[in-house]
């Protein structure tokens, strides 16, 4: 039976608001950086493993689920992954799928390395085609100023600082360092745009006010990932970087009020990202001989607790029925 058409020649079933975004695998993200986190945790400071292989486990299925729904998006209702893609917000969002790609990755490192390796090289060339098409393309000057939000460091800067911590964790430390030079340079060079826009443009709608989580990802993923390729070694770069990770930790818990003024939304999990990170920096801090030993401990916890927060939610979005976009 044919499909039923509007004006414009697209069937009416791909009109409709797909259920699930593409920004969705900010869920997965955050699992999977969490349980990397942990997994941390066991073997610098004795925490369970099996709490890390937990989280990594459910962080895998959602993520595998979630690229399955993706493809399907794409095969069967492509008007709407095509708005995605065009979409001057959204579109940024896809960069998580590489990004993912590179965690689940490391995620698999302790148990066929073969294929971690394919995971986290088809993870940096999926990041690195996509940043090429889409921050490259902000170069010709179509962007504008109101989807200057946080969500334009996803294809430069958070798959650079992926892609280093991939690669310190295989021990390809040069290259890592390569890739944390990437993410350094290109946040700074966004880092002004982003909050000017934030200052003085207009104010984010509520449903997107959870996306200004993103700005604790650049500090404290950056940290994590030069932690990654520098041996662990608690230097004056990490101290620099763990000092604005704690202050923009400070301005969001300000703003907290104001981002969930209409409730939680998934799209909180945009702070997953840089609360995984943070964990995974407290657990190097804590285990470190400086004076900010005892902050690691603190951070650590709190990056776990605040994520198990957004899980819980999540959960009781779904049971309530309104996890899916209508």
């Amino acid at each position: 039976m044919s499909k039923p058409f509007r004006k414009g020649g697209i069937p009416l079933e791909e009109k409709r608001v797909f259920p699930i975004p593409v920004n969705y695998f900010s869920i997965s993200l955050g699992l999977l950086s969490l349980g990397l986190a942990w997994r941390s945790a066991a073997a610098i400071v004795g925490m369970p493993m099996w709490v890390s292989e937990v989280i990594l486990a459910v962080g895998g299925l959602s993520w595998t689920l979630l690229v399955i729904v993706y493809v399907y998006k794409w095969l069967y209702r492509a008007a709407n992954a095509q708005m995605e893609l065009h979409d001057t917000i959204q579109c940024c969002f896809i960069s998580l799928i590489p990004i993912t790609t590179i965690l689940m990755g490391v995620a698999l490192i302790s148990y066929v390395v073969v294929l971690a390796k394919v995971f986290v090289f088809v993870g940096i060339l999926g990041a690195l085609i996509f940043a090429a098409y889409r921050s490259a393309g902000l170069w010709r000057g179509t962007h504008v100023l109101d989807a200057t939000t946080p969500v334009i460091y996803l294809p430069t800067v958070a798959s650079s600082f992926a892609s280093a911590s991939a690669l310190g964790a295989l021990g390809f430390f040069d290259w890592g360092l390569l890739f944390f030079g990437a993410g350094v340079f290109s946040w700074l060079g966004l880092e002004a745009s982003v909050l000017q826009r934030l200052r003085t443009g207009t104010m984010l709608p509520p449903p997107l006010r959870g996306v200004i989580g993103i700005q604790l990802a650049p500090p404290f993923v950056g940290c994590a990932a030069y932690l990654a390729v520098n041996g662990g070694d608690i230097d004056l770069l990490v101290k620099l970087l763990l000092g604005y990770g704690i202050l923009n930790f400070i301005f969001l818990a300000r703003l907290l009020p104001w981002i969930l003024e209409k409730g939680f939304a998934p799209s909180l999990w945009a702070f997953s990202f840089g609360l995984g990170s943070m964990s995974a920096v407290g657990v190097r801090l804590q285990n470190s001989v400086t004076p900010l030993a005892g902050m690691g401990s603190i951070i650590f916890w709190v990056g776990s607790i605040l994520i198990v927060l957004l899980f819980l939610c999540t959960l009781r979005m779904m049971l309530q029925g309104r996890f899916l976009v209508k």
